[in-house]
């Protein structure tokens, strides 16, 4: 059972409940939508066809437990959850950062999702699947991705509506360079938010184009 993997590499995670930890991305090419502010548009096409074992020996060489599969969207192959599976079974910690947009129930349960929340500046806010909602578990991130003073002001509807402050970790982060994290931070302190800004770490620490950190 093959993936096409457009890169493995060890870094620093930049994001979610689990950022400022050592760990291994495996980068899965492909993805159906197309975000105003995406960052990895080389993951779209092109990439390597990998089979899981072959990709478990190249995570094994980094000696790094925690893992995560990014994107492009990795749940748009069939086989992630099969390699999420495989990673488990081999005593990894997982992380799978989703857009949202594909089914995730068939991840395995002892999977860390972090999945995306679409808001209106990305363009794609209309591919939000929502019967995800009711497979996020508690301890799951839900992330909504900021570009603008309405964006916030829709995901904090968002998470009104749908009770979502004390189901899962609600993370809010700033679309890189489209708006300020001085701004969204004064805005969340106003309102008195309970859940957490988050910055793309590894875009302070390196180049914002970097690859393979």
């Amino acid at each position: 059972m093959n993936l096409k993997i457009t890169e493995i590499y060890p870094s620093i995670q930049g994001e979610s409940s689990f950022a400022g930890f050592p760990c291994v991305f495996i980068r899965l090419t492909g993805c159906p939508l197309r975000c105003k502010w995406c960052d990895t548009a080389y993951a779209f096409e092109g990439g390597k066809d990998m089979t899981i074992p072959d990709i478990l020996d190249e995570v094994k060489k980094t000696g790094i437990q925690l893992v995560e599969l990014t994107g492009g969207e990795p749940m748009a192959q069939a086989a992630c959850p099969d390699l999420c599976a495989a990673l488990l079974k081999a005593g990894y910690k997982v992380l799978i950062e989703t857009s949202g947009s594909e089914p995730i129930e068939t991840l395995p349960k002892d999977v860390h999702v972090v999945m995306d929340i679409k808001c209106p500046d990305s363009r794609m806010a209309d591919r939000n699947r929502m019967s995800n909602l009711q497979f996020l578990k508690p301890t799951d991130d839900l992330k909504f991705v900021l570009a603008s003073r309405d964006d916030y002001s829709w995901a904090c509807q968002f998470i009104a509506e749908h009770k979502l402050a004390d189901k899962v970790n609600i993370l809010f982060s700033c679309a890189f360079g489209l708006i300020q994290p001085k701004d969204v931070a004064a805005w969340m302190v106003e309102d008195r938010l309970t859940w957490r800004l988050q910055l793309q770490m590894h875009k302070y620490i390196w180049h914002p184009r970097t690859k393979g950190v």
